[in-house]
């Protein structure tokens, strides 16, 4: 279990920083609840996640994710849209949903988005969805039909009638967009504005500020996108304070969300941009020489939060608006999507 215990350093960034940006009431829209164990894949010690989440957080419940939320976000209440980690290759689908849905109704005010991948029938969905109560669907890249899967296009890992079925139940659908230019592909472009206007009733959130993880990308696009009325965003990861100043200023801070990303966010380091590229900066991977300053590094959660903050300077956010980002868009949405799954599976 990695230690998220704070220092005075995490200790001095929240009282001086953070305690007066974050409001009272919190919803988490990014938030992956899991077992190591769902993870198939022969060689999964060896792996990517190996070092990370398999290393500190290999079974995630929702008693963990309000201890961790406890300890950062000291005096806060929060609430979270939870899905599985999707695990590359092979992945346990059915064990990964059921736990996430038995996870998260421990806590009625919480909700649970379905794990998907582009095989997965309308029936199969329906089924999985009617059993578990989640209310939307997570695809991911890894999972897509193209050899190329960091050019992989919108639907090539969320099929059309993927798409159709959460349209007709009215579905959030949690997007991290692939291409190695992100949401600045003419192809993400046009597609997302053709699949928002035929699809009215899904309900979009691009993850990672549209995987904008500097401000290079959202502004290219923001234009086309500002005022699509089914697409919202969530901060999760985003470190960059120029990103967040784009994107609000870019969508419109109303289409905002607060999310996390745990249990990414209680580990230590910041995710860095440079050029057109971006990478996670840890307490282990740098030969940086740093005796000329304090060393430590912070959590990725307060590195966030601390562009969160600076990069809505510009605009100067009232009360209001900062209980929006944090929590009043979010539990609109996620109430409104409750209400419609409910209705149409009835």
């Amino acid at each position: 279990m990695y230690d998220f215990t704070s220092t005075d350093l995490d200790q001095r960034i929240w009282a001086e920083e953070l305690d007066g940006f974050v409001p009272d009431r919190v919803f988490d829209v990014h938030t992956h609840i899991y077992r190591w164990a769902f993870n198939l894949n022969p060689d999964k010690e060896t792996g990517p996640y190996a070092p990370s989440i398999g290393r500190y957080f290999p079974e995630v419940t929702t008693k963990l994710a309000d201890e961790i939320d406890a300890a950062l976000l000291p005096g806060r209440r929060v609430e979270r849209l939870a899905f599985p980690f999707p695990f590359a290759g092979q992945c346990d689908f059915d064990g990964s949903n059921t736990y996430v849905a038995n996870e998260t109704a421990r806590s009625a005010d919480s909700a649970a988005l379905m794990l998907v991948h582009p095989g997965m029938s309308e029936t199969e969905i329906l089924a999985k969805l009617k059993r578990t109560g989640a209310i939307g669907l997570k695809p991911y890249l890894v999972y897509a039909t193209n050899a190329d899967r960091a050019e992989a296009g919108i639907t090539d890992f969320l099929p059309e009638h993927q798409i159709a079925l959460a349209d007709r139940l009215g579905l959030i659908v949690m997007m991290h967009l692939s291409k190695r230019r992100a949401i600045s592909d003419p192809d993400n472009i046009s597609e997302m504005l053709r699949l928002s206007e035929k699809y009215p009733r899904v309900r979009w959130i691009l993850a990672h500020c549209a995987r904008s993880y500097s401000a290079w990308a959202i502004e290219k696009a923001a234009a086309n996108l500002r005022g699509l009325p089914n697409v919202w965003y969530d901060t999760s990861t985003v470190c960059e304070a120029d990103a967040l100043d784009a994107l609000y200023n870019g969508v419109g801070i109303d289409r905002v969300m607060y999310g996390s990303d745990d249990m990414i966010g209680p580990m230590r380091g910041k995710y860095i941009a440079f050029g057109f590229a971006w990478a996670f900066l840890s307490e282990t991977n740098h030969q940086l020489s740093l005796g000329h300053c304090d060393p430590r590094m912070t959590y990725i959660r307060y590195e966030q939060l601390r562009a969160m903050k600076r990069g809505a300077r510009q605009l100067g956010l009232s009360p209001a608006q900062r209980e929006a980002l944090f929590h009043d868009t979010a539990r609109g949405l996620v109430d409104a999507a409750r209400t419609d799954v409910r209705a149409a599976l009835a």
